[in-house]
């Protein structure tokens, strides 16, 4: 039994929304970390020392892996509709 390409592509769109998050998620989880022990060991209680580092990791994040991030979407997009195109194809 083959698989259906609806199924097909929404596993394939979690997975890539997956791999596309997980790096700024990941950035701004530990620098929070580190912020709230900073925070907690000096007892600094700031709202703007916990948000701003945030802010600039994620940024830079963004920035680094942003180009491979485009890289991803597009090729997810072009495959998603080649498979679309193939599928028109099939129904005739």
């Amino acid at each position: 039994m083959t698989e259906d390409p609806t199924a097909l592509a929404l596993r394939e769109a979690l997975w890539l929304t997956l791999q596309l998050a997980s790096p700024p998620l990941l950035a701004v989880l530990a620098i929070g970390l580190v912020i709230s022990v900073l925070q907690a060991v000096t007892q600094i209680q700031e709202a703007t020392l916990a948000f701003l580092p945030k802010l600039a990791v994620m940024a830079v994040v963004l920035l680094l892996t942003g180009p491979a991030m485009t890289v991803a979407l597009q090729g997810y997009a072009t495959q998603l509709f080649e498979r679309m195109v193939a599928l028109g194809g099939q129904a005739r």
